[in-house]
């Protein structure tokens, strides 16, 4: 989840510039979480000191949290033709109460944003119209990298523009903010084309049906899947809203060919299977993507067995290898053939490897260097490298840290609010609202829900009903868990003195505490109780 603020002038009247705008997936200990959306209470309250949002490129990381998240700071939108593209397709599917005031600036261009001098410069990526950031102010110059790669024969979209970043080097550049992700890999990233050749020769060696999952937003290999598909003589099938999203959207800027077939996922099981080949989401081990229904025998369309492969044309997010490994797991038990980069080259990395890294270095010669986009570890390592090839300083930073880059030397001056929120179903919630709390603790203990009617003087009328979720049919010695709690609801309410269990409030706490005390003796755990109880008046 990628959001940069770039700030210029006195803390009493700075004026700001937002670089990206993107989120990021829940894990496992945030059920029913849709996505992750950054925290932007700090600038929020300088939204007026705001004078632009600029994308750098359509990856979700950069760009999904523009439409929700950019109406709360009244800023226009700076991208390329390919991104708006991507907004412009998100608006017209899911709607938004306000609609982002988008701008489109030509790839490889310079344009001002307030008082931001701004230059676009291609960087080679798996996404098309990525762009590199020179930012130029009355202070000194800063080149931002975004994500990038040394690819000079992508498959999709230009490569990085080596000429214009040497230039802009000698032209004098004092802060260098560069990509950290690939920072502890040595040599250089192989091209997209050679794994669209991998693929291809992998591909045709099946003679089952083959699956590819990969990151949606990754047109380079979507155009390698559908030139694999000629090659090898299969249909390409596409199972996936965001797939289907993305390639509408590549066509149209002309990354695709107008030609590109494929056909939906409907038609999957009316091929041969040496004919069909499915490119689906689910990559990260998304449970409500394509691959994850399809590993569990639960996709309408699309079915698998013996002799049938998945290709995994993806790395896997720090976080997610165990929704993976399920997977993974599941579809082995089919029988499946499952092909990773362990396999063969059918993947490769978007992000500078250690030699890509020295050569930026070299070209930008810059004063200061700032390691972005890769966890903490990672950009420690990538200020090791810029020191060694002679960067005089370097500064990695945690989120929320303030950093004043110039004038002088690089220093840490405020630490601001920074967090998460999350978007659960139409609401967008804070991390630490309790909803979310609640079913983390759902999902360890479950619930027992306990509802019984009783009389203004405390007499129970007819019986008590229960509900337990998520807890245990019967105990070791095989008594049944609802006989338990049964038991513990009439013996705490019978040890209640009548005329105390007029007060309602305190026979709902006893009820519950013994409820909860009896599940643990017999369970071992503790679970969420709730009890509810009707006060029903009564004729004299």
């Amino acid at each position: 989840m990628n959001v940069y603020l770039y700030g210029i002038g006195p803390s009493d009247d700075r004026e700001w510039l937002m670089v990206d705008l993107g989120i990021t997936f829940p894990g496992e200990h945030e059920p029913g979480v849709d996505i992750v959306l950054p925290d932007l209470r700090f600038i929020e309250a300088e939204a007026q000191a705001l004078s632009g949002i600029v994308i750098t490129h359509a990856h979700e990381d950069h760009i999904g949290a523009v439409i929700e998240m950019s109406p709360r700071l009244r800023a226009p939108i700076y991208t390329t033709p390919f991104a708006a593209g991507m907004l412009k397709a998100k608006l017209a599917e899911f709607g938004a109460a306000n609609t982002p005031d988008i701008r489109e600036i030509n790839p490889e261009s310079r344009y001002r944003v307030g008082s931001f001098d701004l230059e676009y410069v291609a960087m080679s990526h798996s996404i098309p119209e990525t762009s590199g950031l020179v930012i130029r102010t009355e202070k000194g110059t800063v080149f931002h990298t975004a994500d990038w790669k040394l690819d000079r024969a992508p498959l999709v979209g230009k490569p990085t523009n080596e000429k214009r970043i040497e230039e802009i080097g000698q032209e004098g550049v004092d802060v260098l903010v560069c990509d950290s992700t690939n920072a502890f890999r040595d040599g250089t990233s192989p091209s997209e084309t050679e794994v669209a050749e991998s693929l291809a020769k992998i591909i045709e060696q099946e003679s089952g049906r083959v699956i590819l999952t990969t990151f949606s937003s990754n047109v380079a290999r979507i155009k390698a899947v559908g030139d694999a598909a000629r090659a090898t003589g299969r249909q390409l099938v596409v199972a996936g809203r965001a797939l289907h999203r993305v390639i509408r959207v590549a066509i149209d800027a002309g990354y695709l060919p107008q030609d590109f077939s494929y056909v939906d996922q409907e038609h999957f099981g009316y091929l041969a299977a040496d004919e069909a080949l499915a490119l689906v989401t689910g990559s990260q081990g998304e449970p409500r993507a394509a691959l994850s229904r399809i590993a569990q025998g639960e996709h309408r369309d699309i079915k698998l067995g013996k002799g049938d492969a998945i290709i995994y044309s993806s790395r896997i997010i720090p976080g997610n290898e165990k929704g993976i490994l399920e997977i993974q797991n599941k579809l082995a038990g089919l029988g499946c053939k499952i092909i990773t980069d362990n396999e063969g080259l059918v993947h490769v990395t978007g992000h500078p490897r250690r030699d890509e890294l020295r050569q930026m270095f070299d070209w930008i010669k810059p004063r200061l260097m700032v390691p972005m986009h890769g966890e903490m570890r990672h950009l420690k390592e990538n200020a090791r490298l810029a020191r060694l090839a002679g960067i005089p300083s370097v500064a990695p930073v945690s989120d929320g840290q303030m950093l004043r880059m110039l004038p002088g030397k690089p220093k840490i001056i405020d630490d601001v609010p920074v967090g998460r929120y999350f978007r659960d179903g139409k609401l967008i919630i804070a991390e630490g609202e309790g909803s979310v709390r609640e079913r983390r603790k759902l999902s360890a203990v479950g619930l027992v829900a306990v509802a019984l009617a009783m009389t203004p003087r405390g007499d129970i009328l007819g019986d008590v009903d229960l509900a337990l979720d998520g807890v245990p049919e019967e105990d070791a010695e095989g008594e049944l868990m609802e006989d338990l709690v049964l038991d513990a609801v009439d013996r705490t309410i019978d040890s209640v003195p009548p005329k105390r269990r007029k007060d309602i409030e305190m026979v709902r706490e006893a009820v519950r505490r013994s409820v909860r005390s009896a599940v643990d003796r017999a369970w071992g755990k503790r679970p969420i109780v709730k009890v509810l109880i009707n006060v029903v008046p009564t004729k004299h």
